[in-house]
């Protein structure tokens, strides 16, 4: 298992403390927030994307996701959203990141609709990812939150450059059982998304095993076997402890479930 964390939970941290944190902390990877707001972003020239790179080869630190914010089933024309997909994974490809994360977003229109849209969309956009080794996981979230929501988008599409991200708290609570979420999305499956929680009223961000998500259900699947990712949500509850002090517990404690 090969451990990361995403910088939503640290919210603008410039990207040499990112580097150092994930460093000193024992984590291998990070997913990037690709917002305007962060550090890392749409808007970054070729120099300062090379610098980036660097800076995170130098540490051997694997930059995992540009944790993009399209939404592949949203209402509306395609263009916009397909050039979004072309600019994000342009963004990876530069940074040296094998994954782009996208979201559903399918609001509430007709479950058929907002599939047929998503898949028509990773399609057009899974050449290009193809041709610059990046591969686009759609994560289960939102209008699409249990697994066999997004291995059904998934599947129709089939290319082996979409594929999907596994968010732990989203398919429990779509009411699916980790080993019913493994077994849809294992063939497509980028890596999972870790967190916890106290409820499902209550997702403030806790301390990895301080909550009720079933963590030890998810990483007894094979799913374990490959990238596991801590998605802590501090930029949403700013009241949340912070994570820089919270991560050397969280590794070992990911290590202890998965051992």
């Amino acid at each position: 298992m090969k451990l990361a964390f995403s910088t939503l939970g640290v919210p603008g941290m410039p990207v040499a403390d990112v580097v150092r944190l994930a460093a000193r902390t024992g984590y291998q990877g990070v997913e990037l927030r690709a917002h305007p707001e962060e550090p890392v972003n749409l808007g970054l020239t070729p120099p300062e994307r090379a610098a980036v790179a660097a800076e995170f080869k130098q540490a051997e630190v694997q930059i995992l996701t540009v944790a993009g914010y399209a939404r592949v089933a949203a209402e509306g024309d395609d263009e916009p959203v397909i050039a979004e997909l072309t600019a994000l994974v342009n963004l990876a490809h530069d940074l040296g990141a094998p994954y782009v994360r996208v979201f559903p977003g399918g609001g509430g229109q007709d479950a058929a609709d907002a599939d047929a849209a998503a898949a028509r969309r990773l399609g057009a956009a899974a050449p290009h990812a193809a041709d610059r080794g990046v591969r686009i996981l759609l994560e289960t979230h939102d209008s699409h939150r249990a697994g066999a929501d997004v291995a059904r988008v998934v599947g129709t599409v089939g290319h082996s450059h979409i594929g999907a991200i596994w968010d732990v708290m989203h398919t429990w609570l779509a009411g699916e059982e980790p080993a019913a979420s493994h077994a849809v999305l294992a063939p497509h499956l980028g890596y999972m998304q870790v967190k916890d929680v106290a409820s499902a009223e209550d997702t403030t961000p806790l301390p990895l095993g301080a909550g009720t998500l079933p963590l030890k259900a998810c990483l007894d699947t094979p799913a374990s076997d490959g990238w596991v990712c801590w998605e802590y949500e501090k930029r949403w509850h700013p009241t949340a402890a912070d994570l820089p002090d919270l991560l050397p517990a969280g590794r070992t404690h990911l290590n202890q479930l998965a051992g």
